[in-house]
């Protein structure tokens, strides 16, 4: 860990809805923080763990602490077109990517973030960061498991979950408020009787 500036945490959301944008969210602090980032979320969890008001709490802590310095993050969105054009996987990796390059590197002279073994990377899942970040890990349940790959989740969650509040009053007959575009039983019978919308995943709704 000596070695290590940065450390960063991805967490895409939005990979199974039937309507609406995947999204990634990425965190970055330095290595300087680390004690103080630990104490100040040192009872992290998974966003999906999360009640929506507490995922609320938890990003307003998040964007309390990007105020103060303390660590920064970005939030990408794919819209369901590209998703449909050209497909779930790459999609999340422009994301990924995307996150990456826009995220802000205190006391970098470039304000970018360097590409060498100073940069750690842990992502969930399966997720993997572009092959020029040639120090990364990807771990299995990481939202579980790494504070940083939490507060990913919580803020990829928290601002899928408002956008997909914004587009709910252009689309109401969807309630899209209610279940975020995932394909639930009200989702679908709205979408035999509506159907598929401008922000339907058409390749997700074959069958309607």
């Amino acid at each position: 860990m000596n070695d290590i500036k940065y450390i960063i945490g991805i967490d895409e959301v939005g990979r199974g809805p039937v309507a609406g944008p995947v999204a990634v969210g990425a965190v970055l602090f330095s290595t300087e923080n680390k004690t103080a980032m630990e104490e100040r979320f040192s009872n992290f969890k998974d966003s999906k763990k999360l009640s929506p008001k507490k995922r609320n709490e938890w990003f307003e802590n998040i964007k309390k602490a990007k105020n103060e310095g303390l660590l920064d993050y970005k939030v990408v969105f794919v819209d369901n077109k590209k998703i449909d054009e050209f497909g779930i996987a790459p999609s999340i990796r422009s994301c990924i990517k995307n996150s990456l390059k826009f995220l802000n590197v205190p006391e970098s002279d470039s304000g970018t973030l360097e590409f060498d073994s100073g940069t750690l990377v842990l992502l969930d899942g399966g997720l993997k960061a572009p092959e020029e970040f040639v120090n990364q890990k990807t771990i299995i349940k990481g939202d579980e498991k790494e504070m940083v790959i939490a507060l990913a989740s919580i803020v990829a969650k928290v601002t899928r979950d408002s956008l997909m509040c914004r587009l709910a009053k252009e689309y109401p007959q969807y309630g899209l408020e209610n279940h975020k575009g995932y394909g639930t039983k009200a989702h679908m019978t709205a979408i035999k009787k509506h159907g598929i919308s401008e922000i339907h995943r058409k390749t997700y709704l074959k069958n309607i």
